[in-house]
């Protein structure tokens, strides 16, 4: 069966009596699964986690009236399909996909799927670092002005569970992996951010590249009447300017643009045919590092393609309080602060969470599962403010043969072991950093349980900050 875009008031295409596969059954597959059967599809949940891993995803597939294809993906199921649903831990070089792709089944992500049933329109928010943080201070910023904003995508909800309550006047945050935007076709944000571009998740892409090419689909879509921002004080989104078709803003924490946002004598100011205007003040901006302040610009850049006033853009900055895991302040004890940014599961997070703190000595826990990142690139901000490196998990080694030398190490383990240690070793005025540059995966389900686990090791707030 040919799929096909219907020209209808919610864009939708049919999908009674398809045959669907989902690829991947956590979050998103199961967003999927539900939306796909409650508009008649017959569909197959597949999953190469056997189902005593799945426990109640594969219950709940099973109850909503899915078929089940467990512990691998059985080609044929894909091969027979006329629709495949890949969620974003699913790589499309999977044997199954390929073969199927290869015959011409349609391959989409949950985001297109998504936007073929929506009214309302996207501001998609895309990049290494920081797309979390940008995407809630998106929406804190539409809703602050009365505008019907949803935060959503890989931030926690599905887009595809914004359907059934969407209206013409709907805005949607949307925060957009790499793989997500992988399996994209017609998908079109109206504003298109890219917060940043560092090296990350090379143990999924062939090279850099692969993954640059992945975020830069985020525009294929775009045209004259919609916005895209880009970082001008980041080097490496100098590669998207050749993808972008619709009319360009630019942030920058480093030095002056001609037409959108920048820092400017301690303050946020807003740039507009050449003429400044106050934003905001460093000062009054809650959260941590120069990189939060790249995040309030894009926010506030994107914001205002929607309407939003700058009064309600003051406002939800100065409210906005860090997102758990991402340079989330979790306590003093004995006068040392203790910082939780687990998310940072790449390298230029974590060079961005260590320039957050100039001045103050950091006893930094590092590691987990590599995704290949270059931890060389650490050591000039290793050597100038890191008093101790903590190394926990599968890629201690690699790490320490590539910063050998640019600050004392010490061999952990495990983050019980790291924090204790790096307790023992701290001041009073120090800062314990968890900012892993690694994924959570060798010891932990994920990142949220990883940070969770440094917050109670951590010992709680003994101080007032």
């Amino acid at each position: 069966m040919e799929l096909e875009r219907v020209e209808t008031d919610r864009q939708e295409f049919p999908l009674a009596g398809r045959r669907v596969v989902v690829a991947g059954l956590a979050r998103t597959g199961l967003a999927a699964v539900r939306f796909l059967i409650s508009r008649g599809a017959e569909v197959i949940a597949s999953d190469r986690r056997p189902e005593a891993e799945l426990h109640d995803a594969a219950d709940e597939a099973r109850l909503l009236g899915a078929g089940l294809d467990l512990g691998g993906h059985t080609e044929a199921r894909f091969t027979g399909a006329d629709l495949i649903i890949v969620s974003p831990g699913v790589p499309l070089t999977l044997p199954a996909i390929e073969a199927a792709r290869s015959r011409g089944v349609p391959v989409l992500s949950e985001v297109e799927l998504a936007w073929r049933f929506l009214r309302g329109r996207i501001a998609g928010i895309t990049g290494s670092n920081g797309k979390s943080t940008t995407t809630a201070l998106t929406g804190a910023m539409l809703s602050a002005s009365g505008v019907a904003a949803r935060t959503c995508g890989n931030i926690g909800t599905p887009l595809l569970e914004m359907v059934e309550q969407d209206t013409r006047e709907s805005v949607y945050a949307v925060e957009l992996s790499s793989f997500q935007l992988e399996a994209i076709s017609l998908f079109h944000p109206a504003a298109a951010v890219v917060v940043n571009l560092s090296p990350d998740h090379l143990d999924r892409y062939r090279d850099y590249g692969a993954y640059v090419a992945a975020k830069a689909r985020i525009f294929s879509n775009q045209g004259r009447e919609d916005l895209a921002v880009l970082n001008a004080a980041d080097s490496d989104s100098a590669l998207l300017h050749s993808a972008v078709k619709a009319p360009v803003k630019l942030f920058s924490s480093r030095g002056p643009v001609e037409e959108g946002a920048c820092v400017r004598r301690e303050e946020i100011v807003l740039v507009a045919g050449g003429t400044a205007s106050p934003l905001i003040p460093v000062s009054e901006v809650p959260i941590p590092g120069r990189h939060n302040l790249e995040n309030v610009m894009a926010a506030a850049l994107a914001a205002l393609h929607f309407g939003a006033s700058l009064a309600a853009i003051r406002q939800a900055v100065r409210s906005f309080r860090a997102l758990p895991h991402r340079l989330e302040y979790a306590g003093r004890l004995a006068g040392v602060d203790y910082y939780n940014d687990s998310k940072a599961t790449n390298v230029g997070a974590t060079i961005k969470a260590l320039e957050s703190f100039p001045g103050r000595r950091v006893l930094l826990l590092l590691g987990g599962r590599d995704k290949g990142g270059d931890f060389s690139t650490l050591r000039p901000l290793l050597a100038d403010r890191v008093a101790m490196v903590l190394l926990i998990g599968e890629a201690a080694g690699a790490i320490e043969r590539q910063i050998a030398g640019a600050a004392p190490v010490a061999r952990c383990g495990d983050m019980a072991s790291a924090v204790a240690q790096a307790r023992a070793a701290a001041r009073e005025g120090d800062v314990v950093l968890l900012a892993p540059g690694c994924a959570s995966f060798d010891q932990y389900r994920n990142y949220e349980e990883r940070g969770e686990h440094f917050r109670r090791l951590s010992g709680g707030v003994e101080e007032g900050r």
